[in-house]
């Protein structure tokens, strides 16, 4: 699959947005962000679609911020209907040369959430492609990391 296929096919399925609703305050309420790796290995990581969610329900997102990597620093595309059910596809894609990309262990979004009340909240994050400049699929590791309260 070509690199252009590729970013068609992701952007096809996605819009970027921003939420249009915020979340009620609540005194037990509180925000907090999520980190979202992905492990490219050896790999320059060139594009990537990905699924995120709550599996509790006092989970809301309300925000997406892109990664570390400048091929990824904007954010990802999402689909900001599924973001209102506390799930949200991201996925993101950059045609910058292998040398300008990501290898190994890099942060490519960050999702913000608002806690309803202090329960601790529980995510899943699953990789659906990784893909490299040209296009191909790598084999890569999600991982998700909640950032501690300061």
């Amino acid at each position: 699959m070509s690199k252009c296929l590729l970013a068609l096919a992701m952007v096809s399925m996605l819009t970027a947005a921003s939420p249009s609703a915020e979340p009620a305050p609540s005194a037990d309420g509180r925000f907090s962000a999520v980190d979202v790796f992905i492990d490219a290995g050896a790999h320059p990581l060139a594009a990537y679609q990905l699924d995120f969610h709550a599996t509790t329900d006092n989970v809301q997102i309300v925000g997406i911020e892109g990664g570390h990597a400048p091929a990824f620093a904007q954010p990802p595309y999402y689909d900001p209907r599924a973001m209102m059910n506390d799930h949200v596809l991201l996925a993101a894609f950059t045609t910058d040369d292998a040398d300008n990309l990501p290898t190994g262990r890099t942060r490519v979004a960050t999702i913000h959430v608002y806690i309803l009340d202090n329960a601790a909240p529980d995510y899943v994050s699953t990789l659906q492609v990784a893909a490299t400049t040209d296009g191909t699929p790598i084999d890569a590791e999600i991982s998700h990391e909640t950032r501690s309260d300061p």
